[in-house]
């Protein structure tokens, strides 16, 4: 763990990427805009300059060959698109056991521009009690870091407001592929 958190630190200074706010220790952690494969790298050394080592969500297609061994070994959790549902309890359920439980979502659910972001961050933090804190990576100020920690409520655009606040000047590596914050269950 601690060999982690001086490589991340290393990497991360090495790289000139500013690093802003403190990651929590536990919860759900949404990593957002989602632009760019340099996102997961970014992102994991991010939380490992925190000490956490974060469970991750990524699409079952990527865990193919040697790819798969290095996703899995650094807290890759393979997800089938036409099953998400099932694994929100999965999840709930993993979080009850571990008090160190930290999972990373990329809420968007892509690297391309989409007009929704997925909302299993915000079923599992209903579900589960989790708070869920913001995380961003900005290409543009060379800037990675850790923004609000919210409660998620049963008003759904009352808590996509406060989300869209805080992304607002938030841009990903590549800004064109930047979905806005907004969920279908929003309507």
């Amino acid at each position: 763990m601690i060999i982690r958190k001086h490589l991340a630190r290393g990497v991360l200074k090495l790289t000139r990427w500013k690093r802003v706010g403190t990651v929590p220790p536990s919860g759900i952690l949404v990593g957002a805009p989602h632009t760019s494969n340099w996102d997961w790298v970014a992102m994991l050394m991010l939380l490992w300059a925190d000490g956490v080592s974060p469970r991750v969500l990524i699409k079952q297609d990527l865990f193919k060959g040697p790819v798969g061994v290095l996703l899995r070994a650094t807290g890759g959790i393979a997800i089938d698109r036409d099953n998400a549902y099932t694994v929100v309890a999965d999840l709930a359920a993993q979080a009850e056991a571990d008090d160190h439980f930290v999972i990373v979502l990329a809420a968007e659910g892509t690297r391309s521009k989409s007009e929704f972001w997925k909302s299993g961050f915000h079923r599992l933090a209903r579900q589960t009690g989790l708070p869920v804190s913001f995380g961003f990576l900005d290409g543009p100020s060379r800037t990675i870091g850790m923004g609000p920690t919210l409660e998620m409520t049963d008003d759904v655009r009352a808590d996509m407001d406060k989300v869209r606040a805080f992304y607002a000047d938030k841009r990903g590596l590549r800004p064109e592929g930047r979905t806005e914050p907004r969920l279908r269950e929003e309507r």
